[in-house]
């Protein structure tokens, strides 16, 4: 079973988006995936994340803003993935083993419900295709290029 964490800065909305997508594509590939998220800081879990996950059928109600000292055995992921700059740039030294990511998405936070969906939807497509190159045994994607858009 792959380990894979998913960092942010609040771990309030980016993060906890990607972490439910996450599950959901390896639950529909089939893969045995176990993730994680997690934040520089804790905070909260913002409604409009659960709202927007919830209209695909994603339930984030049970989750809860933590840092990486609440994740179980967290110098021990193969995967770990930044998913704003902030965190990027604070993420800790992994052992070897461990393969960083950086997708970078826009902050929705403060934007309407819209902006909420566009993300989730960027997020949706990206995981989707991490999970889908995990699952057929290829490397996952070292990267996100964000469009003008969709940029920090």
């Amino acid at each position: 079973m792959k380990r894979v964490l998913i960092l942010c800065t609040h771990n309030s909305a980016r993060s906890q988006m990607a972490e439910g997508l996450s599950r959901e594509a390896a639950r529909r590939a089939g893969l045995d995936l176990d993730v994680h998220s997690a934040g520089t800081e804790a905070t909260r879990v913002k409604d409009e994340a659960r709202a927007v996950m919830a209209e695909l059928g994603i339930d984030l109600s049970e989750h809860t803003s933590k840092t990486l000292h609440d994740v179980p055995d967290p110098q021990n992921f193969d995967y770990v993935i930044t998913v704003c700059d902030s965190a990027n740039d604070a993420c800790p030294v992994y052992p070897g083993h461990t393969e960083r990511r950086h997708y970078p998405f826009r902050d929705p936070s403060g934007g309407s419900l819209e902006r909420w969906r566009e993300v989730r939807d960027q997020m949706q497509a990206q995981f989707g295709a991490f999970v889908d190159a995990l699952t057929a045994g290829r490397e996952a994607p070292a990267s996100y290029e964000a469009s003008p858009a969709v940029s920090a």
